[in-house]
């Protein structure tokens, strides 16, 4: 039997090559006809798979290198980024956000458009100022912010070759605190949507889309900063007692809430990075609907609430900024993200994404590219302006096709 993602839901079929040095690195991809990169396996899909050869960047060089006049940092692109907030943090650095787990890789990240949240935060991908990519032919190419297709490269699938380092923008260290309101009115979240979600410098709402009301609405806030919430959300409570999104899970998996204050390394993401939040036994699905049909996705999630609640274990609500990546999920569009995390029972999400996606696609909603999603009627490639651009940028970076797979043949033919 072959290796598994994180979850278990995906069996890679390639032969697993493990380089310790971008020497060892050239020699596997120029010596392969079909290679894709491997990050920390968190994608739930066939995005990184192969029937050639996989290569792991876990054990590529870190060659964290901080650049204070120019504010940005050099990365591995294999590190996780709980091992670079933590490098950051000790020398008094900050990214501007992180996603929910820190177990996961800068390069697999950026690749996908992986997001936390915040009205006026981009995604993890719009930190980038920078990267250095193994092409197939063995050469070492540098595109930085500015250059000639850098908003392709920036979020590129794997399509362009190995990411072997990533320069991201940086900001001096800052504290923050997270509180938990529970039972926000769904009347409330539906009619003042704007305001429900620009109380903090990152809101998530979660949810089973079958309750009378949403059962959590956890806020990060920045130390300092003014806040018109006290105990009172809209009229949800403020919580007194730590909880895990999901009941079932032990709320030591989740960093530190109540009130109390600590450094952003330790807070903007949901889970501690000394923890493993769980056991992989989950299916995740997301699709980032643009901000002026949210409140639609959201009602339409609702009506199909009876099909869905019985394979979830819970449901995020968050948002994110626009930006101009071309394959980013908010090129464009300020969007708001409706994650879901299943049961790991395949067979029966399959079943219930179709009419998930009926609803959600035609209001312009972008599947995230590492989660599991369907697309039967072949809609998301046109839900992109700029993918021409980026099957020409795709097809100068690797002529020679040896980082295709079947899911960039699914989008990219």
């Amino acid at each position: 039997m072959g290796e598994k993602n994180w979850a278990g839901n995906h069996e890679y079929r390639g032969r697993i090559a493990r380089p310790t040095s971008v020497e060892e690195l050239r020699e596997l991809v120029t010596g392969a006809t079909s290679v894709r990169a491997l990050g920390s396996r968190h994608s739930f899909n066939d995005l990184a798979d192969t029937d050639g050869l996989l290569v792991s960047t876990a054990g590529l060089p870190a060659g964290i290198r901080i650049d204070p006049d120019a504010r940005t940092v050099t990365v591995g692109g294999g590190v996780r980024y709980g091992d670079l907030a933590r490098e950051l943090q000790a020398a008094g650095w900050a990214l501007h956000n992180l996603a929910s787990l820190p177990h996961i890789s800068v390069a697999g990240a950026i690749a996908t458009a992986t997001h936390g949240s915040g009205d006026r935060n981009g995604n993890l991908s719009t930190a980038v100022a920078g990267l250095r990519i193994l092409t197939g032919s063995g050469e070492l190419v540098d595109i930085a912010r500015g250059d000639a297709g850098f908003e392709g490269a920036a979020v590129s699938l794997g399509a362009l070759g190995v990411v072997t380092e990533v320069v991201l923008d940086i900001r001096p260290t800052f504290d923050a605190r997270q509180r938990l309101f529970g039972g926000v009115p769904w009347d409330v979240v539906i009619e003042r949507f704007d305001e429900v979600t620009s109380v903090a410098y990152s809101v998530s709402l979660f949810t089973t889309w079958d309750e009378e009301s949403v059962s959590l609405a956890w806020l990060k806030e920045l130390d300092g900063a003014a806040t018109t919430i006290a105990d009172d959300f809209f009229g949800a409570p403020a919580l007194t007692e730590a909880r895990h999104m999901i009941a079932a899970m032990d709320v030591r998996n989740t960093t530190e809430q109540l009130g109390v204050v600590g450094p952003w390394s330790e807070r903007l993401a949901h889970f501690r990075f000394e923890f493993t939040p769980s056991n992989g036994e989950e299916i995740q699905s997301e699709y980032l609907v643009p901000r002026a049909r949210a409140v639609e996705a959201i009602q339409a999630v609702r009506a199909l609430a009876p099909v869905i609640a019985p394979l979830l274990q819970i449901s995020e609500i968050r948002t994110v900024a626009a930006d101009d990546l071309w394959l980013s999920s908010a090129y464009g569009t300020d969007a708001v993200g409706l994650h879901f995390t299943w049961f790991r029972d395949q067979a029966g999400v399959e079943a219930v994404l179709p009419a998930l996606e009926a609803a959600l696609l035609p209001l312009g909603a972008r599947p995230h590219w590492g989660k599991l999603y369907l697309d039967v009627d072949g809609v998301v490639p046109s839900l992109y302006p700029r993918l021409d651009d980026f099957r020409a940028l795709a097809a100068s970076f690797d002529p020679a096709g040896r980082f295709r797979n079947p899911f960039l043949t699914r989008l990219l033919a």
